[in-house]
């Protein structure tokens, strides 16, 4: 009879062995290939992209220009198009590795997506909590102050249904602006827009942080293939919740033409 006798020490040996091939497959990765994590990142960035190029069909209207940013995206990680076809092509031939890193990217969106959902979730609530006299009034002032210590009141808000739409604003085109003064660098408030456009079968988001004292302007489209805007909410808020007053006006303050 055969007695084969285990080496007390055969498990550490057993893991010696594995880290050692691991280091060597490491090592065996050519220079001009990305490493694992600057790849997840890139793939992170470059899922990201195409989901912004697919939904911002105005700006990205043609090959060039989605090749462009792109193109953008790699300078500002400081790769090329090469180095990412051919990081690509190493991590894709090995499939086991790369679909856990496609697990991982997902991952990442996922939660993303999940933060962004719940964001607007609250958006919705605080819009349908409004009172309704206050926020269906379509009237915009040309000017606004935040001089306010009521955090209730430092909001300007409004809604247009599709009525004032047709009848307001003529063109295919326009725009939402307004000019902003007072504005300091200050971690006690911040500032911000949102405009919501809400079409037959789509809704978009618009927001805007206000960081300067400068003009800000948000495009809006009628009609998106096919789909007509029925109804546009939308608001400009102060978040204060330290209740100093920072004396910030709102000026040339209009929904119209671009």
């Amino acid at each position: 009879m055969l007695i084969i006798v285990y080496p007390r020490f055969a498990p550490y040996y057993l893991l010696l062995i594995l880290l050692s091939i691991l280091i060597t497959s490491c090592q065996n990765r050519p220079k001009e290939v990305l490493n694992r994590k600057k790849m997840e990142q890139i793939m992170y960035e470059v899922y990201v992209a195409e989901a912004t190029m697919e939904n911002d069909y105005r700006n990205f209207d043609t090959s060039e220009k989605k090749e462009a940013y792109i193109d953008q995206l790699f300078k500002m990680n400081g790769i090329t198009q090469a180095q990412w076809d051919t990081s690509l092509s190493w991590y894709s031939d090995r499939i086991d590795l790369y679909l856990k890193m496609n697990d991982s990217v997902k991952s990442r969106l996922k939660l993303v997506q999940a933060t962004l959902d719940a964001e607007i979730a609250q958006v919705n609530i605080q819009k349908n909590g409004m009172d309704e006299a206050v926020y269906s009034a379509s009237y915009i002032p040309k000017n606004f102050s935040f001089a306010s210590l009521d955090l209730e009141r430092d909001r300007l808000r409004f809604k247009l249904d599709s009525t004032e739409i047709s009848e307001n604003l003529t063109d295919s085109i326009f725009s939402f602006s307004y000019s902003v003064i007072g504005v300091k660098l200050s971690s006690v408030y911040s500032l911000s827009s949102l405009i919501t456009l809400v079409y037959s079968d789509t809704t978009i988001y618009n927001p805007q942080k206000v960081t300067e004292n400068k003009t800000y302007s948000s495009s809006i489209e009628k009609y998106i293939n096919s789909d007509t805007l029925k109804q546009i909410f939308g608001y400009i808020q102060l978040e204060n919740p330290a209740g100093i007053n920072p004396n910030i006006q709102l000026y040339n303050i209009s929904m119209g033409d671009k």
